[in-house]
C-alpha cells in the first residue's frame, strides 16, 4: 500500500522524537525571564502569523497543482520542507499560550470592569486572527483548539468568573444552536464541504458508511473487536486497510483493538496523569506568568486528548486532531514536547525558590 517501506511512519517519527528532545531540552534549560521578552513574544506571533497568512494565500491564491502539495485530508495546513512537513497551526498554539501568558501577567491588576475592553482588545484580536486563519485552511480541529486554549486562559487571567462563565456558557451555546441549525437547513452549498460533510457522518456514520461515515464505523468495529483485553499487541485487523488514519486520528482505535478496554484506560490514565501535573505545577507556581504557560500547555494536551477520544467513540465529529505523544505526527509531538519542558523548567524553578526560602 502507497509502496511504502513497513518502517517509513516509524523512521520519521524516530526523526521527530530525536529533535523534539532536542527542543524540549533546550525549552527545559532557558531562562524563564528570556521567555518575558517583548521582541522574543513578537518574534513568535511574527512567525507563526505569516507561516499560517503563506497557506491561507496558497489555498485561494495558487493553481490547484501547487495547493495539493499543501493539502493533508482537504485542510491546506501543512508545508514540506525536505523529508519533513511542518503544521503551523501547532507553531501558533505555543505562539499564543507564550502571547497570552505575558499579557494577562503584564495586565494583572489592570482588568478591572472600567478599563477591561480596552486591555483585553488587544488579546481577542489577536486570538481571533489566529483562529480564523486556521478555520479558512479549513483546519477545524485546529481552530476549535485555538479558541479553547485562548478562553481557558481568558477565565483564569483574574477576569470576573461570573463573566467567564456567561462568555463561555453563550459561546457554547451558541455553537450548538449553529450546528443543529446548519444541518437542519442542509444547504446544498455546502454539500461538497469537507469539514460539513464530517458533520454528517458523526450523526449518520451508518447511512454513510461508504464515503465519510467510513472512518467511525470502522472505529466501532476495531473497538469491539478489542473487547476487554485486546487481540494482541499487533494483531489488530482493521488497521490494515480498513481503518483509514490508523496512525494518527484513529490510533486509540488501534491500541483499543489490540491492547483492549483495559490497555487503553491504562494509555488515557498516564495523559490524565501528566495533565493533572501540568495542572498542579501551574496551580503552585510563585510567578503569574509560570502559572499560565502551565495552565496553557495542560489545557492543550487535555483538549486534544478530549477531541481525539470523543471522534474515535463517536461524540464528536472528526476534526483531524492527533492523540498527544501518540498518534503520528512531527509538528504537534515537537511544540508539546517544548511545552513540557517549559513546565519542567518552571517546576525546577519552583522547587529551587523553595529550597532557598528554607
Amino acid at each position: 500500500m502507497n509502496n511504502l517501506s513497513p518502517f517509513a511512519y516509524l523512521t520519521k517519527q524516530l526523526m521527530w522524537v530525536v529533535v523534539s528532545l532536542v527542543l524540549g531540552f533546550i525549552s527545559f534549560r532557558v531562562k524563564l525571564s528570556t521567555l518575558k521578552n517583548p521582541k522574543i513574544i513578537i518574534l513568535s506571533l511574527g512567525i507563526s502569523w505569516i507561516l499560517m497568512l503563506f497557506l491561507a494565500g496558497i489555498k485561494f491564491l495558487a493553481p490547484k497543482s501547487i495547493v495539493r502539495l499543501f493539502e493533508v485530508n482537504g485542510a491546506v495546513g501543512w508545508i514540506p520542507l525536505g523529508p519533513f512537513t511542518i503544521q503551523p497551526v501547532e507553531i501558533a498554539k505555543f505562539a499564543l499560550i507564550l502571547y497570552l501568558a505575558y499579557i494577562f501577567n503584564k495586565r494583572t491588576n489592570r482588568l478591572t470592569k472600567k478599563v477591561i475592553r480596552n486591555e483585553l482588545f488587544g488579546p481577542i484580536v489577536i486570538a481571533t486572527s489566529f483562529f480564523v486563519l486556521a478555520l479558512v485552511q479549513p483546519d477545524m480541529g485546529g481552530a476549535a483548539i485555538l479558541a479553547v486554549i485562548s478562553l481557558s486562559l481568558f477565565t483564569v487571567s483574574g477576569i470576573s468568573a461570573k463573566r467567564m462563565f456567561s462568555i463561555n456558557v453563550g459561546l457554547i451555546l451558541f455553537l450548538i444552536m449553529s450546528v443543529a441549525l446548519l444541518v437542519k437547513w442542509n444547504p446544498d452549498f455546502l454539500q461538497g464541504s469537507y469539514a460539513y460533510m464530517r458533520i454528517l457522518a458523526f450523526l449518520h456514520p451508518f447511512q454513510l458508511k461508504a464515503t465519510q461515515g467510513a472512518q467511525l464505523v470502522n472505529s466501532y468495529y476495531a473497538i469491539y473487536n478489542g473487547g476487554f483485553f485486546g487481540v494482541g499487541l499487533g494483531n489488530s485487523i482493521q488497521k490494515r486497510g480498513a481503518l483509514p488514519e490508523p496512525y494518527t486520528d484513529f490510533i486509540m482505535s488501534v491500541i483499543t483493538e489490540e491492547l483492549g478496554l483495559i490497555g487503553a484506560l491504562v494509555v488515557l490514565g498516564l495523559l490524565f496523569y501528566l495533565i493533572w501535573r501540568l495542572m498542579h505545577t501551574g496551580l503552585h507556581a510563585s510567578d503569574k506568568f509560570n502559572s499560565l504557560i502551565c495552565y496553557g500547555f495542560a489545557t492543550t494536551i487535555l483538549i486534544q486528548t478530549i477531541f481525539n477520544i470523543g471522534a474515535v467513540v463517536g461524540l464528536l465529529p472528526i476534526t483531524g486532531v492527533t492523540l498527544p505523544f501518540i498518534s503520528y505526527g512531527g509538528s504537534s509531538l515537537a511544540i508539546l514536547t517544548v511545552g513540557i519542558g517549559l513546565c519542567l523548567n518552571i517546576s525546577s524553578y519552583e522547587k529551587s525558590l523553595k529550597e532557598k526560602k528554607r
